[in-house]
């Protein structure tokens, strides 16, 4: 079996692909750029996180990119364990894709799951902006965009890129949603970018911790904000502490950030359930 193992879901049941790859990103060169899918990870090799959250997105991505979809949810995670107990990987991050032509054969693809490093988290990361790249269509998750995004090229030692709309605003990360602390108030984009199953955790335990605005903040603000981060389903919550050359308030991840990170994982851990 190579490092990712990928078969395809019909109504028959499992069946394998005629390619190998090494990883999900591997695999993506073989599937459609015409299609909608979704990503995750499992915890203690069984467990998944807010499961039915992204396929309430898939399928709302389909809708969107005029896909006939008709998920069967429990199949599907039937379908899901026996590959992962399969694999023997223990703990996996798994990508589900819908084919625009054949939204009757979903790709399942899952590689073995290791989360960033703990210098990720305890010293954040840098980030670039790129100016006007907001997505056509940014509410769905497409694949022609998970192919685009490969030809985004960053230079060593920024850990992702930032799309900008026309005026400069802040929109998202290539594969996250992005977060600012600015006036002690929480923001984020509300419009021009894809709703994020960790944002839905974020939103929720936010409200004991600051206020949250859903308006992007613009690169002038940068040098004005105490905090900022990313989120993403496979990495939670990742600070982040210079974009574009310019340190993030201190430079290190900030209270707020802190604060927020310690209440995500605690949601998280509360929150698992069996696949």
């Amino acid at each position: 079996m190579s490092p990712c193992y990928i078969q395809t879901l019909t109504s028959d049941g499992l069946h394998p692909v005629a390619y190998t790859a090494d990883s999900l990103a591997d695999a993506a060169r073989h599937e459609p750029h015409n299609g909608v899918y979704t990503v995750t990870n499992t915890y203690q090799t069984f467990k998944v996180l807010k499961l039915d959250a992204h396929l309430d997105r898939l399928e709302d991505s389909a809708r969107r990119e005029n896909i006939p979809l008709n998920l069967n949810r429990t199949v599907l995670r039937a379908a899901l364990r026996s590959m992962i107990a399969a694999a023997n990987y223990g703990d996996v991050r798994f990508r589900i894709t819908v084919p625009h032509d054949q939204p009757d054969h979903l790709i399942l693809s899952i590689e073995p799951f290791s989360p960033p490093a703990p210098e990720v988290y305890a010293n954040g990361v840098h980030c670039i902006t790129l100016p006007n790249s907001a997505r056509h269509n940014p509410a769905a998750k497409t694949t022609d965009w998970m192919h685009d995004r490969e030809s985004v090229k960053l230079p060593d030692g920024i850990y992702t890129g930032l799309l900008l709309d026309h005026d400069d605003n802040i929109l998202e990360g290539v594969s996250s949603n992005f977060y600012a602390v600015l006036n002690g108030e929480l923001r984020t984009a509300g419009e021009g970018v894809l709703l994020g199953i960790a944002q839905q955790i974020v939103f929720e335990v936010a409200s004991g911790i600051l206020p949250l605005r859903r308006e992007a903040v613009n690169i002038n603000d940068l040098s004005q904000l105490s905090d900022a981060f990313i989120t993403s389903s496979s990495r939670g919550i990742v600070p982040v502490v210079e974009i574009d050359g310019l340190k993030i308030g201190e430079g290190r991840p900030g209270s707020y950030t802190h604060a927020l990170r310690q209440a995500y994982v605690a949601w998280v851990e509360s929150h698992l359930e069996e696949l």
